[in-house]
């Protein structure tokens, strides 16, 4: 082999050397310009908590609403308890004012041979009992004689004409009415003066 074939042979090897050096340098760029864009996409501490700030706020968010609602929803369950309550006891003393009108009927009219008679005295005491359990229900009987007409707690029979009370005026009972508080159980039965 002579020096020039040698020389050739050495320069093709410098030449795939220079080759396969650029190929590197190429692909060191490369794997660079990856990882920066890597490093571009994956989000720095400052992003990472602002992120997990964010989502922390969600959840706090999210878990006072669903408190809110829940106390909302309490507070709409007692009220309905309470109103159920409250109707059971209407219901139940509307039930009872009958018998009510039946002993104010009966001691109204009172045979005058038994007014003395202990009898008598055990059925007031049954009625004073009735009347001191209606009061512990906070029933009250509506006044209306002497009143002026209110359509709200009084329902009227028929006017009578009268010069002991103005027009407009309730001037006899005929069935006295009831009241819960302010929540009318039913209204008097009443004649009005003309």
């Amino acid at each position: 082999m002579n020096d020039q074939t040698k020389a050739e042979e050495i320069q093709d090897v410098v030449e795939e050397l220079e080759v396969e050096a650029t190929n590197q340098e190429g692909m060191a760029e490369a794997q660079a310009e990856t990882a920066a864009a890597e490093a571009a996409e994956l989000p720095t501490l400052e992003q990472q908590l602002a992120m997990a700030q964010a989502e922390a706020e969600d959840y706090k968010d999210r878990w006072m609403r669903s408190q809110a609602e829940f106390a909302n929803a309490r507070k709409r369950m007692d009220k309905q308890r309470m109103d159920a309550y409250s109707n059971a006891t209407a219901n139940v003393i509307d039930k009872l004012l009958p018998i009510v009108d039946d002993f104010d009927r009966a001691m109204d009219n009172l045979p005058a041979e038994i007014q003395e008679h202990s009898w008598l005295e055990g059925m007031q005491l049954v009625q004073r009992k009735l009347f001191a359990t209606l009061d512990t229900f906070n029933v009250t009987p509506i006044e209306a004689v002497g009143q002026p007409f209110d359509p709200n707690l009084h329902e009227a029979i028929t006017q009578e004409v009268t010069d002991a009370y103005e027009s407009g005026v309730v001037c006899r009972v005929l069935q006295t009415g009831y009241k819960i508080g302010d929540r009318v159980i039913r209204p008097s039965l009443v004649v009005v003066a003309a």
